[in-house]
């Protein structure tokens, strides 16, 4: 049977507003969210079991058994046999960026168009974590509940640059370090303007409730998120998730590609990316490939 690949962009939250917290200790969340060009790439192919390798500069602290969200997937459709895995990890791992949600979400992508039962396969991502469903669609939304309301926005291409100072962070010791957990959604209209300043000036009166607690959990994101404030042209610098990962937003390209170069040059032992946040569901398609 032919394999397929699949791209698995990293998600960054724009705004992440924490709303509540369920009974079953569910948090309740308001956030805007948007996919990197940068992503991890996954080949599916089928065999008498269920098998992941992973390579990749990232890889090093990937599980490849039964903890990993990638196996999880391939195991919520078919079971323990049918798929052989290939994962190429270049997005950082615990970095607030989805990195394993983006993977599963992929996995069930792939799956979908090669099996051709995309909507049984939706309905199960939650069961997966609660960022799944959102990096299933990996377009512009809005997602509210614990992840699974999704709302497509349209939003310009934002100019950015990624930055991970490679400091794993626990997203359950990050929550429990929050103080409020019934703070105010966004607007009901989001967001009015259309251009890139705009935009950008709209964020910049949101916020990420979690950011507090994932500066206590991590400092070193002060520095990431200092070093991002003051580069040339940075409208708004913010953490994505519950971190280390941050985000620049930036209103021209040049300026963006210019700030990723002075920030690599200042921090080489850091991870970085730049592109435009924007519709990535291009890289949502996967395609087939020999296997």
């Amino acid at each position: 049977m032919t394999a397929v690949e699949v791209a698995a962009p990293a998600k960054v939250n724009l705004t992440l507003h924490v709303t509540g917290r369920r009974g079953d200790g569910y948090h309740l969340i308001d956030s805007l969210v948007a996919f990197a060009p940068v992503h991890d790439r996954l080949v599916i192919g089928s065999g008498p079991s269920l098998e992941l390798a992973v390579t990749g500069p990232e890889s090093a602290m990937v599980p490849t058994g039964t903890q990993n969200l990638a196996v999880k997937a391939a195991a919520l459709v078919h079971g323990s046999t049918g798929s052989s895995l290939l994962l190429e990890k270049r997005l950082p791992v615990a970095a607030g960026v989805g990195g394993g949600s983006a993977d599963a979400a992929a996995v069930l992508r792939g799956l979908a168009a090669r099996d051709e039962a995309l909507p049984a396969i939706a309905r199960n991502a939650l069961a997966l974590g609660a960022d799944v469903p959102m990096c299933l669609a990996c377009r512009p939304c809005r997602v509210g509940g614990i992840g699974e309301e999704i709302t497509f926005v349209d939003l310009p291409s934002l100019p950015a640059v990624l930055v991970n100072p490679r400091t794993p962070v626990s997203t359950a010791r990050v929550f429990a370090r929050l103080e409020r957990r019934d703070n105010g959604h966004m607007p009901g209209s989001l967001p009015p303007a259309r251009d890139v300043p705009g935009v950008i000036e709209w964020l910049s009166e949101q916020r990420n409730d979690l950011e507090p607690a994932a500066l206590e959990e991590a400092p070193v994101i002060a520095d990431v998120l200092a070093v991002l404030r003051t580069s040339p042209g940075c409208g708004l610098a913010r953490v994505s998730g519950s971190g280390a990962t941050c985000f620049g937003l930036f209103d021209d390209e040049r300026l963006a590609r210019a700030a990723g170069i002075r920030i690599a040059a200042l921090h080489p032992e850091w991870w970085l990316a730049t592109g435009k946040l924007g519709d990535q569901s291009q890289l949502a398609s996967p395609r087939a490939c020999p296997g």
